[in-house]
Parts: structure tokens; sequence; C-alpha cells
């Protein structure tokens, strides 16, 4: 009994210890005492002090609001608990054993009693016999006769209560055990309710910060970066691209020589934070260009996609130059509708770039070079520069004959603006210069005469009829959609015309 009151106080002790509200006290008094409601109190008012434009401040509002509803819960749950366990433990080590443990030492005391009285009672029977005054003796042995009697009564009366009292309390015995299995159940029941009330605020928290537009770029999947700033091309391409399109197209070793670290770590700050304040960088192109690769080095997935990394790598070994071609296109194609669009773009720039190239000195081939690794590499464990070394060669290969062809592989049509156009009217929230004194210079997209993919006919003639028909058209340099239809329209013409030839061919061989 005594070991049962010892560990059942140790443990009332410590679930005491356990609780964060002051014992004893008011539902209202409890909850304002609990380490939750400040932290709820001191998050709403940094809230209220930092206003619902900054983002920090919104969610520590919010939150703020959901940990006092947490606090409520909690204090809810340590009532519950001093109630239903707490009180009865208490109760249990407190006073129910200590009667018990009491009674049984009143029992062994009423036992001396008894004992001490029955011994005088046969001293006295004893001296009846041996003695002479009969009388007197027989007198006294009969009153020691009353009080042994009477001691007896006492015992057994205690014995009686104190096996009462045990038999009570070990019938009790699986109620005392279940006070335990109660406060699990009563923690898993304060869990269960915490994780509701949470699943039930965390949706329109996460909402609300995923509705926050200002958030990096660089790092982010490309559309998810796309999505939650409802752009086409991803702002750190496309800023970069407008700079350099302004004062970086003559800078000599642009995307080969790096820039000073502290600047590019300023600039992709800037960019991630969506500044318009871009102005100083317009001095420092290789920054700029920098940037740009550090962001395309930064994509959770490469900008040619893995999904297409062995479809790119089979179309960059084949021998035959025309047919390597066709196969870039075939695969190109096949590119996600959002990594297409920032390919074309980043592309279209890069082939301007290079016209440039007796003065920048950044040729197709040097460019494929420096910036291809950031474009594609295998989803392979190691370091991005183990990954682009094993990819570099093969990248060049695919990047400089697109940089090369990039009117052939991606043509100016519908939906597909001037780079310069789209630019101008697309990047949002960057007015790199202030006011509109100055005109934007006007870059003509480069018109290259690619070479004709080749056409698989059953027969030479119609090969022949179809590539003379296409080396009719002069190349179209310098011009708009607009002024290329005749010859867009003549080429469908000769498209025609050869399937159909080849098609008769096909019955005669058949």
């Amino acid at each position: 009994m005594e070991l049962v009151r010892v560990v059942s106080h140790n443990t009332h002790k410590r679930m005491v210890a356990c609780l964060q509200g002051q014992i004893g006290t008011d539902a209202e008094k409890r909850h304002k005492k609990l380490p939750l409601t400040s932290l709820s109190q001191a998050m709403q008012d940094g809230g209220n002090q930092l206003g619902e434009e900054s983002l920090i401040g919104k969610m520590m509002e919010m939150c703020g609001d959901a940990e006092n509803r947490l606090a409520s819960e909690l204090m809810q749950h340590e009532m519950n608990i001093e109630k239903e366990i707490l009180d009865p433990l208490n109760q249990l080590a407190e006073l129910d054993i200590p009667n018990i443990l009491k009674q049984r030492r009143q029992l062994a005391k009423l036992v001396l009693d008894y004992d001490s009285a029955r011994a005088r009672w046969l001293q006295a029977t004893k001296s009846i016999i041996s003695g002479t005054n009969t009388q007197s003796l027989t007198a006294k042995a009969d009153s020691l006769k009353e009080e042994v009697d009477e001691a007896m009564n006492k015992m057994e009366l205690c014995k009686d209560q104190l096996s009462a009292d045990m038999y009570n309390f070990f019938s009790k015995e699986a109620d005392y055990a279940r006070y335990y299995v109660m406060l699990l159940e009563a923690q898993a029941d304060y869990h269960r309710k915490s994780l509701t009330l949470l699943e039930s605020v965390l949706p329109t928290i996460q909402a609300q910060q995923d509705s926050w537009t200002e958030k990096p770029a660089f790092g982010t999947a490309l559309d998810e970066h796309l999505k939650r700033s409802s752009r086409e091309i991803a702002l750190p391409i496309e800023a970069c691209v407008m700079m350099l399109l302004e004062t970086g197209m003559k800078e000599e070793g642009l995307f080969r020589i790096a820039a000073g670290a502290s600047k590019l770590k300023k600039l992709k700050a800037a960019l991630d934070c969506s500044t318009s304040q871009l102005e100083e960088f317009y001095s420092d192109p290789h920054a700029v260009a920098g940037a740009l690769k550090s962001y395309l080095r930064e994509l959770p997935e490469p900008l040619m996609t893995y999904q297409l990394y062995d479809e790119w790598i089979q179309a960059s070994n084949v021998s035959d130059p025309d047919k390597r071609l066709q196969a870039l296109w075939v695969t190109c194609d096949q590119l996600p509708k959002n990594n297409k669009a920032n390919f074309r773009y980043l592309i279209k720039f890069l082939a301007k770039l290079a016209q440039e190239s007796d003065i920048n000195k950044m040729t197709p081939s040097n460019i494929a070079i420096v910036l291809g690794p950031n474009l594609l590499w295998a989803k392979t464990e190691g370091s991005l520069a183990e990954m682009a070394a094993a990819t570099s060669v093969h990248v060049v290969t695919i990047i400089e004959p697109i940089i090369q062809h990039a009117d052939w592989f991606f043509p100016e049509g519908r939906g597909h603006k001037a780079l310069n156009i789209y630019s101008a009217n697309k990047l949002m929230d960057h007015n790199p210069r202030r006011g509109n004194t100055v005109p934007r210079k006007q870059h003509a997209s480069p018109a290259f005469q690619p070479p004709l993919p080749p056409v698989e006919a059953a027969g030479s003639a119609g090969g022949q009829l179809m590539a003379e028909l296409l080396l009719q058209q002069p190349a179209q340099v310098g011009l708009g959609l607009e002024s290329c239809q005749p010859g867009l329209a003549l080429g469908m013409a000769a498209l025609a015309a050869a399937q159909q030839l080849l098609a008769q061919q096909t019955e005669e061989i058949r």
C-alpha cells in the first residue's frame, strides 16, 4: 500500500509539472497564463505593426490567431486532465491510501493493548492459585478479564474495518489503473482536435502565402514561377535579355568572362524581389549575363528537361548534318509549352548575340560551350560541375546548330512576336529606364538560310523537286512576318506538290 501511494504521488507531481496553465484557477485566468497565449499575442501585435502590406505581417497575424485557438484547446485539455485524472490520483495518494495505512497503525496499537491486557490477566489468574487472599485476587482477575475482552473487541472492530477498506481498494484497482489510460486518451483527443484545427486554417494561410507574387525566382521550378507571376517568359530571363540587348551585344566575352561576385549577388537578389530599380546593372553586362546563367543553372530541372535528355543526346549523335538538324527539331518540338517558349526566347536572343561575333567574339560555338551546360544536364548524382562536364560535349553539338538556325527552329509566326517587341511589351514591373524619353533600339531578328531538312522519298525525283522549289526562295533578311507571306505560301505549295509526286511514285512501285 505504501508503494502504491509513493508511485501515485510521484506521478501526480510529474503530471502537474507537465501542465502549462496554473492549476486550480478558472478557465479565463488559466488561458491568459498559457505560453501559447503569450506567443499568440506577440505574433498578432507584430502583425498589426507590420501591416497587411507586408507578407510577414500578414502571416504573423493569421498564424497568431491560429496559435490563440490552439491555446484554447490546450486550456480545455488541461482542465479536463485536472478534473478526470489529477484530482482522483491526488485523492488516492493523499487520502484513501493514507487512511488505510493509518488504520493499520491503529490496529497494530490495539493488538499491543490486547496483548498487554491479556498478559496482566494471566498473571492475576496465577496469583489466585498460589495466593492466600483469593477473594481479592479473584476480583482483580475479573476486572482484568473485562479489559481483555474490551481490548479484543476494539481490535476486532479495527481489523474488520481495515479488511473492508483494503478489500474495497483492491476491488477498485482496475479503476485506479484506468486513470493512466484516460491520460493517453485525453492526449489523443487533444492532439486530434489540434490537428483538425490546424488542417482547417492551413489551406487559407497557405493560399494567402501562395497568392503573394513577390517570391524568389532563382531555384524555383519554371512552371511554378510562371504560374504565380502570370508570365510567359521567366522574369530573370526576360529582364537579363532586355538589359543585354541594350548594352551587352558588343561586349567581348559575354557569358564567358565572370562577373564580380558581389555585383552578381546583388542583381540576383534584385530580380528575386521583382524590383524595377535595375539601372545600375546596365553598365555591367557581365553581371547580367552571369545572373542569366545562374538562373538557368539553379533551375530544379534544366530548361531542356530531364525527360528529353536521351532524345537530345541521340539527336546530337546523328552523323548526317541535315538529319541531325531534323532530329533536333523533332526533339525541340516535344518540349513542354513553357519550356519551349522560354527556350525559343533565349535562342532568339543568342542568335542575335552571335550576329555580333566579329566584335564580341561569341560565335554560336563559343556560346554553346559556355552556356550549353546550363541548359541541359543529366539527372544523375554528383555536383553540377561533374554533370555539366559529362554532358558538355553533346550539349555543344546540340546548342550550336540551334543558334545557327534559330529562325528555322523557331520561325516567326502567329503568337510569336519579334524578340524586341515581345520583351518591351511583356516585361512585367520592369522599366529599366525611368521615363519614356529615350526610344529603345530596334533589333531585327536574324534571318539565316538553314540547310534543307532531308526529304524521305521513294525516288530521287520527288526529293529533287522539293529541293529545287524551296531553293528558289530568296533569303528574307531583316523582314517581318508580313513580307514573308509570299515565300511562305510558295514553300507550302512546293511541299504539297512534292507530297503528291511522292504518292504517285509510291503507287507505281507497288
